[in-house]
């Protein structure tokens, strides 16, 4: 059997390494249960969900000054209180829809078949998008139009389906409507704080009764795992794909699904 220690070091480090790529950390999570009997029980399904946080204070501590510039001048700088209504009209389609089809998406919809196919699809979305000689219009993500922000917004409402990715859909939308590569992914991340926190507080909420000491002590090891991972992940992330593109995500996503598509036909 599994210690609890090393399955919360190994779901850390998948939701560090998944979280901000354009890979569906979701996605992953779920195969993870499926095929390697990691996450099973209430518990470690709010597990996955709460050492999100150690993921997005990655962002922040990456992200500090340009966010307590905004912080600070919010109220005084145009551009800044611009840039806080962009990422608030992003994250509210994403509140609207969960709160609408929020129970029958987990209750469908959360199932390996569902996560393997869209892998895929994802995956061929992105090899198209990452070959299309688009027009770039943009290249800072504090300074899109607000409908930019709106559509963006929009996209990542797709990612409510296990296996589509967050980052992946904010990420192609951003392209698709003129952002360069880089500004897409860090939009990506911005919109993000948002989205996760509340994910985080609305399932802290729910399980803080489960919150034992040993639990605790569980998610503690969790969170810093998926935070040093992430840390890495972001800085190295902008890099590549400034230079590579993100044809090497799009064929991890293909082959994870099908892999997952012929686990499930055997009976895996």
């Amino acid at each position: 059997m599994m210690s609890d220690t090393i399955r919360a070091i190994i779901l850390g480090i998948i939701e560090g390494v998944t979280e901000f790529l354009p890979v569906s950390s979701t996605g992953h999570m779920l195969l993870a249960e499926r095929f390697f009997d990691l996450g099973e029980g209430e518990f470690w399904k709010s597990f996955t969900i709460l050492i999100q946080l150690g993921a997005i204070l990655a962002i922040v501590a990456l992200y500090f000054f340009k966010l307590w510039r905004v912080a600070i001048n919010m109220f005084s700088d145009p551009d800044a209180r611009r840039f806080v209504i962009g990422v608030l009209i992003a994250f509210l389609p994403a509140v609207v829809l969960g709160l609408i089809a929020g129970k029958f998406i987990k209750g469908y919809l959360f199932n390996p078949w569902v996560v393997c196919f869209t892998l895929i699809v994802g995956g061929a979305i992105l090899l198209w998008v990452d070959q299309l000689e688009l027009e770039v219009r943009e290249d800072d993500a504090m300074r899109f139009p607000l409908p930019m922000y709106l559509w963006i917004g929009v996209a990542q409402c797709l990612a409510m389906i296990p296996g589509v990715s967050r980052s992946g859909a904010s990420i192609v939308a951003a392209m698709l409507l003129g952002a360069d590569k880089r500004s897409a992914a860090e939009f990506s991340f911005f919109l993000a704080i948002p989205t996760m926190v509340g994910a985080f507080a609305y399932d802290f909420y729910k399980s803080h009764e489960d919150m034992t000491t040993g639990n605790l002590g569980i998610v503690a090891i969790g969170f810093v795992v998926s935070f040093i991972t992430a840390m890495i992940v972001v800085k190295t992330f902008l890099t590549y794909v400034q230079r590579h593109g993100f044809v090497l995500f799009a064929w991890w996503r293909v082959i994870v699904g099908t892999l997952g598509l012929i686990a499930l036909a055997l009976g895996k």
